[in-house]
């Protein structure tokens, strides 16, 4: 079987908590990046961008995420917000990717959505082919209006991802996969 079929089958993703570094390099994050924006995207409008979050960028992101939780959960304890400041820390790189789907007179938003999710995706197997580990989460804060100003998304930006990158040499068990049998049918 070929190595890229071999890695499709066997890609796990890895908890944020469990990813360490190194990282990527600056020329690994280019390809990654490069890669990433190699998907299908109907009338070449790149609807999507990236927020590349490495170094002391993911500590003053988690500020953000901690202000706002605290702010709409005055019940939180010092763990919690704690908890909440770690989001984007844990993972040396993390990439959020930013959906720019907008109305246009050809290509349908949801063609525009569905190809920043091919990008999630890309990043997620690229980072697995040069021998990282990945995930790709939302959480609550990327539906959250003040972090998503505070982070630089205009009004009808969407995060389709926060995709965290590091090593793990933590065994990643499989998770139950649909039966094809249940999700297959032939018309």
């Amino acid at each position: 079987m070929n190595r890229t079929i071999e890695l499709l089958k066997t890609r796990r993703s890895a908890p944020p908590a469990a990813l360490c570094g190194p990282g990527p390099s600056a020329r690994e994050i280019d390809a990654l990046l490069g890669i990433a924006a190699r998907v299908p995207d109907h009338g070449k409008l790149a609807p999507w961008r990236f927020i590349v979050f490495e170094g002391e960028a993911r500590e003053r992101a988690g500020e953000i995420i901690a202000e706002v939780y605290a702010g709409l959960h005055a019940e939180a304890d010092a763990p919690r917000i704690a908890a909440e400041r770690m989001r984007l820390s844990h993972a040396p790189l993390v990439v959020a990717v930013v959906s720019r789907a907008a109305p246009h007179a050809k290509i349908p938003e949801w063609e525009q959505v569905l190809s920043a999710g091919a990008v999630c995706m890309n990043l997620v197997v690229a980072a697995n082919a040069l021998g990282f580990a990945s995930a790709w989460l939302t959480e609550w804060y990327a539906y959250n209006a003040d972090v998503l100003a505070s982070l630089g998304l205009k009004a009808h930006e969407k995060i389709a991802g926060f995709v965290h990158i590091g090593r793990c040499d933590a065994l990643r068990e499989d998770r139950a996969r649909p039966a094809l049998a249940d999700i297959v049918t032939r018309f």
